[in-house]
């Protein structure tokens, strides 16, 4: 017998919440397709949806700064607090998760962000929420053996295509981004040869997307990330 309570609006509600209370967010959900390569919850239990969970940098922030990965002085801080947080909350739902940020090989997360909806491929190399912008992270997704009972936001357009101007590609002081996508050499030479450059608090061509502007990162939350980045 099931003994997990229905996958409806209610359950997906309660999961939300426990997200956000843990610096996360829900960006969507879908069910999935051979063409997905979405795993096995485990071997004879077949994942029939999938709940992709993000970030706003400044809500986890926040919470990740006091914690204990981010006390301990190892490596992958953000990444190792994500997975003892996500997991637990896995476990207690009988979910399966995997990460990003696991492999090679690697999980193909832009590809079901998309699937989820709201998103689209900006020229940053990022996806862009109709909400968040570009400022959404990808964190992990979490894999149900049982159908959602609720509808999805899954076909909802994202903002790029609606973006004439583009102003991210003419705010790269780098140039590294351009109509080509993003030259992610290019980036790295100019932020590792330049230590006073502004982009060392934030990704300026992040700043000047039109979208999700509220969501912005703080410079205390842009520095963390790009210094992860940088290396």
């Amino acid at each position: 017998m099931n003994s997990h309570p229905a996958r409806d609006a209610a359950w997906i509600a309660l999961v939300g919440d426990r997200l956000a209370r843990a610096g996360f967010c829900l960006l969507g959900r879908f069910e999935p397709v051979s063409d997905d390569a979405v795993p096995d919850i485990r071997p004879g239990r077949e994942t029939r949806a999938v709940l992709v969970v993000g970030s706003l940098s400044n809500a986890l922030f926040k919470i990740f700064a006091t914690s204990p990965e981010a006390a301990d002085d190892q490596p992958d801080p953000l990444d190792r607090f994500t997975r003892r947080i996500l997991s637990d909350l896995a476990a207690s739902e009988g979910l399966g998760i995997v990460f990003p940020f696991e492999g090679p090989p690697y999980h193909p997360f832009q590809r079901w962000t998309l699937r989820a909806g709201s998103f689209s491929r900006s020229p940053m190399g990022v996806l862009a929420h109709r909400a968040f912008g570009p400022w959404a992270g990808l964190r992990g997704a979490l894999l149900s053996a049982e159908p959602l009972t609720a509808s999805s936001d899954a076909g909802a357009d994202g903002p790029c295509p609606t973006c004439l101007e583009k102003p991210c590609l003419s705010a790269c002081p780098a140039g590294a981004l351009s109509q080509a996508g993003y030259d992610v050499p290019r980036c790295l030479a100019y932020l590792r040869a330049d230590p006073a450059a502004p982009c060392h608090d934030g990704c300026l061509a992040r700043h000047a997307c039109p979208f999700g502007r509220p969501h912005a990162q703080s410079a205390e939350a842009g520095s963390f990330h790009m210094r992860s980045f940088v290396g």
